[in-house]
């Protein structure tokens, strides 16, 4: 395509960057006028970054991995980060992104021009500080939601004289051995990485929980020779090894999600009894929740609950009053010396740190007034032409993986996108009815789910609505992003696009129409000469017979 095409600006070389790129050049492989702003030096984004000992996927590689690239060697069904980050990068060469990407920038602002329907991006050089300004026709936000590091609100948090940092920006250059460590947090990045730092005798670890998680085993399994082999050579072994976790998944999320009986009847028993089987018993009343099961994220065991049993390892459930110089006091008024504190405190969620004003207002502007992070099909935000959102609002599900989801988000954004870079459409904005529409869609499912139980980072705010997971499976995710409304979007386009967009709408219904008449034929025609000659079969080998001519009518007019 010529160089003159519209341009698209992606913030962010994360994966929800990478997977929107990929699109981008499946769509248009001849199309080069895009660029890539990532702040870091080097793609992967929470894969890149979160680098701490254990960390590891929890969902099976062959379901979070992308559906064009499948590969048969990894190590182990759950993958841990180092793989999955080569992963990306190998996608990231493979599909000649690398040359795309301005690393070591940041995009500190954009804005709408609205006189010429332009996107006015500044972006920042954090090696010399230097500002720059470019303009683009479509911007698309790959932020992520777990990119910004939740640090919490203690008292003297900064008063402390030993070393310290957040589990998601891992410091490998201190050692734990023979030190005294606080690990702050007991969620899924915890869990992952204190069974590995316990293993030291000599490191003497103390974790402050405050909230207990529903506990389920870890189905991760090594991948060896054998098996490799067998997904490489067999043929679409693969894929369908992609299918079978894909359903387990769905069937996952049927128990615990999807039934009150089948969640509060086998679940949280089995939960229970795990729970009481692997951890220690002085634990039991303090790591088995009160809350419903998968109100809050779910935690697969990575030997955590045995770990519990070391002599080296206990757990504070006292609540943290205040951090000093030299340790943490308790609520309780006791005092622990420390040499390390590690923050496993999770992310921010339910902001959004870019600055992006549309026609009328900042994104985060439009989500205070709506209550928390708030978008159409978790994609588009009224008021901001040509800008998308991957990994966007209320579009995980909470059970499934999420490459799979962006994947669905990309593939729709690239229908409002296409017109735009081929020049039928100026621009396209979410209109306010609609998006206001499915969120009350979205809310109403929500209200009747599990999720609005307890606090948790799926709500905005801990306590307010739930804008971070999806209210359904997967594949109903996949089925509402399938189909794009038009008549949503407020649309500068050329008549051209218009009698295109309003041709295809007579050749649905036509070809709908067509296939309607020839089932009622076939129909009438069946039981005309069933009750003629009294025969099933015969009626049958008649309708055969009588009937390929004009299906293979039908079957040309279908292929138009």
């Amino acid at each position: 395509m010529s160089s003159d095409s519209p341009r698209v600006i992606i913030v962010g070389a994360g994966i929800g960057g990478l997977i929107f790129s990929i699109a981008l050049k499946q769509r248009f492989p001849e199309y080069e006028n895009f660029t890539i702003y990532e702040k870091a030096s080097d793609v992967g984004g929470t894969w890149r970054d979160n680098t701490y000992p254990g960390c590891g996927s929890d969902i099976a590689i062959m379901y979070y991995s992308h559906s064009t690239t499948l590969k048969h060697d990894w190590t182990h069904s759950l993958a841990y980060q180092p793989q999955i980050q080569e992963y990306w990068q190998a996608m990231a060469r493979k599909n000649d992104l690398y040359r795309k990407c301005v690393f070591n920038t940041s995009v500190i602002a954009a804005n709408w021009d609205v006189d010429n329907e332009l996107w006015v991006v500044v972006t920042r050089d954090l090696k010399s500080g230097t500002e720059s300004t470019t303009t683009a026709k479509i911007l698309v936000s790959a932020l992520g939601f777990l990119e910004l590091p939740h640090y919490p609100n203690i008292s003297g948090l900064n008063n402390f004289k030993g070393d310290m940092f957040h589990s998601a920006k891992w410091d490998h250059g201190i050692s734990l051995k023979d030190k005294r460590v606080a690990v702050i947090g007991n969620g899924a990045s915890a869990t992952q990485f204190v069974p590995i730092i316990s293993e030291d005798p000599s490191t003497e670890i103390v974790e402050f929980c405050r909230t207990p998680y529903w506990v389920l085993w870890n189905l991760r399994s090594p991948y060896g020779p054998v098996w490799q082999f067998l997904l490489k050579w067999i043929p679409f072994n693969m894929l369908l090894h992609r299918y079978y976790h894909c359903v387990k998944m769905e069937l996952a999320y049927l128990f615990i999600f999807g039934s009150d009986f089948l969640r509060d009847w086998f679940v949280k028993p089995f939960s229970t009894f795990y729970i009481k089987t692997f951890a220690p018993k002085e634990y039991h009343d303090k790591l088995i929740p009160t809350y419903k099961v998968g109100c809050r994220r779910l935690i697969f065991n990575s030997f955590y609950l045995e770990s519990l049993h070391r002599p080296n390892m206990r757990l504070n459930w006292d609540g943290i009053d205040s951090i000093v110089e030299d340790g943490i006091v308790t609520k309780k008024g006791e005092k622990f010396t420390f040499d390390v504190i590690i923050l496993s405190t999770g992310f921010i969620t339910d902001d959004y740190p870019l600055h992006v004003r549309g026609t009328e207002q900042s994104v985060k502007e439009y989500y205070i007034s709506k209550g928390g992070p708030t978008a159409y099909r978790g994609t588009t935000v009224p008021g901001f032409p040509n800008f998308y959102i991957i990994g966007g609002p209320n579009t995980i599900t909470g059970h499934a993986s999420v490459i799979f989801t962006e994947e669905a988000q990309a593939n729709y954004a690239m229908t409002l996108i296409a017109p735009v870079i081929e020049g039928f459409v100026s621009s396209f904005t979410v209109k306010h009815q609609p998006t206001d529409e499915w969120n009350a869609k979205i809310q109403a499912r929500l209200a009747s789910s599990v999720f609005p139980d307890c606090l948790s980072w799926y709500r905005s705010g801990k306590d307010g609505k739930v804008t971070s997971v999806f209210p359904g499976g997967a594949p109903l995710f996949w089925w509402w992003m399938k189909k794009t409304y038009f008549e949503h979007y407020n649309a500068v386009a050329s008549q051209a696009w218009y009698k295109q967009l309003k041709r295809e709408k007579r050749i649905k219904t036509t070809k709908l129409v067509v296939m309607g008449l020839s089932a009622v034929a076939v129909g009438a025609w069946f039981v005309h000469d069933f009750w003629r000659t009294g025969s099933i079969l015969d009626a049958l080998n008649e309708v055969r017979e009588g009937t390929v001519s004009n299906l293979a009518k039908i079957i040309n007019f279908m292929r138009l």
